[in-house]
């Protein structure tokens, strides 16, 4: 392992409250890393004046964050800095790197491009010109799987390093209880309840027994309307949320445009078989082995990994652990002179 740097600055536009794959990443990798004695600095929209994003209000945008953002660097005086997002907060730390002639890594976690073309039409080939823009300073751009980097290597992005995901198995595990009276099988989604998710893939389905959707997000009320016999229990957390994975019986996965798709991990610490879409994440944590079916047709999936062994699964979860994730972020900083 590269020794990390003592003082670390992490930039990103994505923390608390959010929950998602993103949050949850950097704070467990700052964890570990504080473990080893490292001082973290987090940079996040809530030290600033922040409103909420168009469509999407629980993810926060700072404002005037330029001339704050300065003084908290010249302050702690970082050894690294990594940028973890192409939003305002990210723009800025980039503008003050330049600036001052600093290194820097960045991290590739969400195809915008898609989202945005999702929600507004915007070609994606604009998105992802600005992307590489964006990008093609840093002296190097984590990536979470091997099938994203060759896809980013394709439309020209450099530098591109590789940096993977963990699970906690500890709490993400097999339980005997279950918290649903619901007829079986169980077929479970968990995630943002957001657009870009492709929930209605899932939700359209004709599949035996039960579906459940964890989570929440801007689309939550009009899918609760348009499928009453859907159960929606909204966003969880912690022990709760582990035992909303143990207690399903197949994890479904519609997403086409998510990067790593760290609720893999859970289902499967979880013993839950994955049925997903042959795309980007699912092709990476399945990689061949009998925990998931991926298939174009995501129905036939979802019923033949309801056949697939739950020890199996766990046996594959336990291959990831935040420990790796962190030592593989660190080794790709590069220390500031």
């Amino acid at each position: 392992m590269t020794v990390p740097p003592k003082r670390l600055t992490i930039v990103t536009d994505a923390w608390f409250p959010q929950i998602n794959g993103v949050v949850r990443t950097l704070h467990r990798v700052k964890q570990e890393l504080e473990t080893l004695g490292k001082e973290i600095q987090v940079v996040s929209p809530d030290l600033f004046v922040n409103v909420p994003c168009p469509t999407y209000p629980e993810i926060r945008l700072a404002l005037f964050s330029r001339r704050k953002l300065t003084r908290m660097l010249d302050s702690f005086q970082p050894s690294a800095i990594h940028i973890a997002t192409e939003a305002p907060l990210g723009l800025a730390a980039r503008r003050y790197c330049l600036k001052r002639g600093y290194s820097f890594t960045t991290s590739f976690h969400t195809r915008f491009p898609e989202y945005v073309h999702a929600r507004f039409g915007i070609p994606t080939a604009w998105g992802y010109a600005w992307l590489r823009r964006f990008h093609r300073p840093a002296a190097g751009v984590m990536v979470a799987t091997q099938s994203l980097k060759r896809d980013l290597a394709g439309r020209g992005f450099r530098n591109l390093v590789d940096w993977s995901r963990g699970v906690d198995t500890e709490l993400f595990r097999p339980q005997d209880e279950t918290i649903f009276d619901l007829p079986r099988p169980i077929f479970i989604c968990v995630g943002r309840v957001a657009v870009e998710k492709n929930l209605e893939a899932f939700l359209d389905l004709e599949l035996p027994g039960s579906k459940v959707v964890v989570g929440d997000g801007p689309q939550l009320d009009a899918l609760k309307r348009r499928y009453p016999q859907v159960h929606f229990t909204g966003a969880k957390v912690g022990e709760d949320l582990a035992r909303h994975y143990a207690s399903a019986d197949v994890f479904v996965f519609p997403s086409r445009t998510d990067t790593f798709g760290l609720v893999l991990l859970e289902a499967l610490a979880s013993g839950l078989p994955v049925a997903a879409y042959p795309v980007t994440g699912p092709l990476d944590v399945v990689d061949g082995a009998p925990v998931g079916c991926l298939d174009e047709d995501l129905g036939k999936a979802a019923r033949a990994a309801a056949a697939l062994s739950p020890e199996a699964c766990r046996d594959h979860a336990l291959r990831y652990s935040w420990t790796r994730c962190a030592e593989q972020f660190a080794s790709n900083l590069h220390i500031l002179p």
